[in-house]
């Protein structure tokens, strides 16, 4: 397919140009920006690795905190929820334009390098990349989490938002948990297949994916993280509920939505053309001069 213009009898070069600029890329152009930013990451060293995925683990903190401080200001009635849960997109917003590494990103990122070489040796590299990340990320939560628990910081409204948060991450049972995780990791990773051709509506496309998993109580690994270890550091759950009635089904349910929702998804109708099968269309290798 032609960029959009590029063959128009009406159109000089400038504006050949211009609406070029204007069109949406192509599925193929989206996951190879993307696949790219994956391979970039699978070879990352652990230090760096570690590091950013602490600072990950913090910044989600504040989607945390943020939500707690909206319901602190807000009347308790019906609607409120509709607002504060604006607050729930910060810590995603910082997350993402900071560029830090966050565990449920990388279930699309990071999974593409596999499903397009399909070697043991990107799957280890791939497993070392998560194991990474997702410690960096849950050790960063459990800081934010400390550094927030001690009792008159906040006013009291703030306060019993954030017990009242915290404690609703382990109130539900396992497959509930995480079959609502699904549809987090679902958003997430849609949320970072979109990206590529957001343009400058990138912090729009954040705040609305990730308002509807606040909105939706729909469960995140890492920002619900830092919730439920605050709720294990003020004495309203215990370790056991901690890693059991959230980590557990919430691990499971974002990587699975992640990876076979989207991951497979986005990269099955695409397969034809990244191995040279379909029609006039070279072999990746061959593609010199496509934009």
């Amino acid at each position: 397919m032609d960029d959009a213009g590029a063959t128009s009898p009406h159109l000089d070069e400038q504006e050949k140009q211009q609406a070029a600029e204007h069109s949406a890329p192509r599925a193929l152009v989206i996951h190879e920006v993307v696949r790219q930013e994956g391979e970039e990451e699978l070879k990352r060293p652990v230090s760096a690795l570690l590091w950013s995925g602490l600072a990950a683990g913090l910044t989600m903190g504040f989607s945390f905190l943020s939500l707690a401080l909206m319901q602190g200001l807000l009347p308790d009635q019906p609607w409120h929820r509709l607002i504060d849960s604006l607050g729930y997109s910060v810590g995603f917003i910082i997350t993402i334009l900071g560029r830090q590494q966050l565990f449920t990103e990388s279930t699309l990122t990071a999974v593409l390098p596999l499903l397009v070489r399909r070697d043991r040796a990107t799957l280890f590299a791939l497993l070392r990349f998560w194991a990474v990340v997702l410690a960096a990320n849950l050790i960063g939560t459990a800081i934010f989490a400390a550094l927030i628990a001690t009792d008159g910081i906040f006013p009291p409204g703030v306060r019993h938002a954030l017990i009242e948060n915290a404690t609703a991450t382990v109130a539900e049972s396992f497959w509930p948990v995480a079959l609502k995780s699904v549809l987090a990791g679902w958003l997430i990773t849609m949320m970072v297949w979109l990206l590529p051709s957001a343009k400058s509506a990138k912090l729009l496309v954040i705040m609305l994916l990730t308002y509807i998993v606040g909105v939706g109580h729909f469960s995140h690994v890492i920002a619900g993280s830092a919730e439920c270890a605050f709720a294990v550091l003020t004495g309203h759950a215990s370790a056991a509920d901690y890693f059991l009635r959230f980590l557990a089904p919430t691990l499971i349910g974002n990587t699975l939505g992640g990876v076979a929702l989207v991951a497979l998804l986005n990269h099955a109708p695409l397969v034809p053309e990244l191995t040279g099968e379909m029609g006039n269309d070279p072999p990746q290798g061959q593609r010199k001069g496509r934009k």
